[in-house]
């Protein structure tokens, strides 16, 4: 009982802080000296944002986009489907739990239904059975609950290796990454970091066709992915229908 009771005041506090960091972001142009905040109004940290996005941009360049071209043309489809789907099985787990905590509860036994059969007939996620029974793949995550409790997004915000984000969804990072069940498949720290090397590397393959069409169709990169991200990410807390913006009202 008192463990739950901790657990109330935490999530509570949670909601506090991130509420008012955003509530800050979204009234801190000044907060920036030199930004572009009246030509972007949303993006008051545009300097800086466009700065980490060239780093970002680089560093996959560099590393990721090699690897995930490598990682493509060597492993076989068939193992790289195996482990897609492995990694997948792990996230439906913390989706569960964030359509609990968005009061989805349906949806919530649906996915730890998904999640419990995948593991077992599944043989730990490698096959993804639950999709072949009609359990529909969902996506949620911490900063998906605020949002659909109320917390405001705050300014747009590029974080280093991760990419676009918001005040609201890089704090719900801190949260998704600690109950990320990639954590807890071993103690060997080597293991662990190998493994969500992996995942990275995955998760980039599937976007190679994507940054290609990026980089032909955009004249300006960075705002497409920024609109683009905003905008998606509007969508995916209200469930793919949002409320009107308050721009858009009458």
């Amino acid at each position: 009982m008192r463990l739950a009771a901790g657990a109330s005041v935490t999530l509570r506090r949670l909601l506090m802080l991130v509420g008012l960091l955003a509530g800050l972001g979204l009234g801190g142009c000044a907060l920036l000296p030199g930004s572009d905040a009246v030509r972007s109004p949303g993006d008051p940290f545009e300097r800086y944002n466009r700065a980490m996005f060239d780093v970002n941009q680089k560093i996959d360049e560099v590393a990721l986009e090699p690897l995930a071209r490598s990682y493509r043309r060597y492993v076989p489809d068939a193992f790289r489907i195996v482990i897609h789907n492995f990694f997948e099985n792990l996230s439906d787990l913390g989706t569960a739990v964030n359509q609990l905590l968005q009061g989805k509860l349906d949806l919530a036994a649906s996915d730890l239904l998904r999640f419990g059969v995948n593991s077992t007939l599944g043989f730990a996620g490698l096959n993804d059975i639950a999709s072949e029974f009609g359990l529909e793949k969902h996506r949620e995550d911490f900063g998906q609950t605020l949002g659909r409790w109320g917390v405001p997004p705050g300014p747009y915000l590029v974080l280093p290796l991760l990419g676009p984000s918001s005040v609201r969804d890089g704090l719900g990072l801190v949260v998704d990454y600690r109950t990320d069940l990639t954590l807890y498949l071993t103690e060997d720290s080597t293991t662990r970091v190998a493994t969500r090397a992996l995942r990275i590397v995955d998760a980039r393959e599937r976007l190679l066709d994507a940054t290609r069409m990026i980089d032909s169709i955009a004249l300006d990169p960075y705002l497409f992915v920024r609109d683009s991200q905003l905008q998606r990410r509007r969508s995916l807390v209200w469930d793919g229908d949002p409320p009107p913006a308050p721009d858009e009202r009458n």
